[in-house]
């Protein structure tokens, strides 16, 4: 019987993830937005799509999950400066928190919530 390393399932399921496959017309498509919008959005730095050799944009799993992001912030009344603030805020709480939960897995210590006093 063969051991499944889950780390590397992990690993290769991140790169797919990350890996542009999707021309623009397709990803506005399943996003449910204008291929406009996506040229807006790249260009006020609130997605970078991988390019082929040619510069055609190509867009990853990961990049549609932003797009639908973008989409319910911009539902919810916000515009595009305040959305790549969101954004931004949101990698750096993800960053932190997976800081967070590998120095609590060195030292030893459960994670837990704060106390509210």
């Amino acid at each position: 019987m063969r051991k499944v390393d889950d780390n590397a399932e992990d690993d290769s399921t991140d790169i797919d993830r990350l890996r542009g496959v999707y021309g623009i017309s397709v990803a506005a498509e399943l996003v449910g937005t204008g291929v406009q919008n996506l040229r807006s959005y790249e260009a006020r730095g609130l997605l970078e799509p991988e390019r082929t050799s040619g510069g055609t944009r190509r867009y990853s799993s990961a990049d549609l999950d932003r797009l639908r992001r973008i989409g319910d912030l911009l539902a919810g009344g916000l515009n595009l400066a305040g959305i790549r603030m969101v954004l931004d805020l949101e990698a750096r709480n993800e960053a932190l928190e997976s800081r967070n939960a590998t120095l609590e897995a060195q030292h030893g210590r459960p994670s837990r919530p704060p106390s509210h006093r």
